[in-house]
């Protein structure tokens, strides 16, 4: 009994304490760009406005379908709500080389990073992809999505409709 009231006081000593912190902001990851560049997400930015940021491979096929259904309506989100989509390709070396001819072929306007050796993957504590974030404008995130649905796309603009009217 006694072991299982500690337990009990150290879970919630431990729930306050990350209560305290707020909420999650991004890590500070080295990734590339897709020229070459190095780029740290720490410069994940959007002027103070909402990002998206939608973790995927050349391979998956439910992350080319999100990716390609949010292309549909991304100049009206920008258009509406500023929004900012960062596509994130944990795609190795190898195949890594796909990701730029994909991204021009689907005309894209995203901005799309390599995250090659899966650092920022591992660091966002991404299992299966798509897994997409959103992230309010002090960019720290709000919402999180795995997998993906036709129609799914609609839950990201909502949240980002909703950090924007809690902002005014």
């Amino acid at each position: 009994m006694k072991r299982y009231l500690l337990s009990m006081v150290c879970c919630l000593f431990l729930v306050a304490a990350f209560a305290q912190e707020g909420a999650l902001t991004l890590p500070s990851v080295n990734v590339k760009t897709l020229d070459g560049k190095k780029f740290n997400t720490q410069d994940i930015e959007n002027e103070g406005k909402p990002v998206i940021i939608c973790f995927f491979a050349t391979w998956c096929k439910p992350c080319m379908m999100e990716l390609k259904n949010i292309a549909e309506v991304y100049e009206e989100w920008q258009e509406e709500t500023g929004v900012k989509i960062y596509a994130v390709s944990i795609d190795d070396s190898r195949s890594s080389q796909k990701v730029a001819p994909l991204v021009s072929g689907q005309s894209w306007e995203y901005e799309v990073l390599l995250d090659e050796n899966s650092d920022f993957k591992r660091a966002m504590n991404v299992g299966d992809i798509p897994h997409t974030f959103v992230l309010n404008g002090k960019k720290e995130i709000v919402y999180q999505h795995t997998s993906y649905a036709p129609g799914a796309e609609q839950e990201y603009i909502e949240k980002v409709r909703e950090i924007l009217s809690q902002s005014k």
